[in-house]
């Protein structure tokens, strides 16, 4: 890169680059802005996108609500304990 800035810079006493002295021609180092323009396709496309992420979230979330259906069907309440309440304890797994 530096090579290329060297070579291309205008120097004072030729009025021309090292590179516009040896090949003739001068390299061009402008560029035009892209101007910002809307693709159709592009729409269309993003467009498309959407609607298959918002197909799948639904679809997922109606999957979710059938599992915790069918979890929640064998599931009872669980038993709260009180204080002073009797339990059976098992010691068979305690060493």
């Amino acid at each position: 890169m530096a090579e290329f800035a060297y070579n291309n810079k205008i120097h004072s006493s030729t009025k021309v680059s090292l590179f516009e002295a040896n090949n003739s021609w001068s390299l061009r180092m402008e560029f035009e802005l892209r101007k910002k323009r809307e693709f159709e396709g592009v729409k269309k496309f993003a467009k498309k996108m959407k609607e298959m992420q918002n197909e799948a979230k639904a679809v997922l979330i109606k999957m979710q609500e059938e599992m915790r259906r069918y979890i929640n069907k064998k599931r009872r309440e669980a038993v709260e304990y009180k204080v002073e309440d009797l339990v059976l304890f098992s010691t068979r797994e305690l060493k």
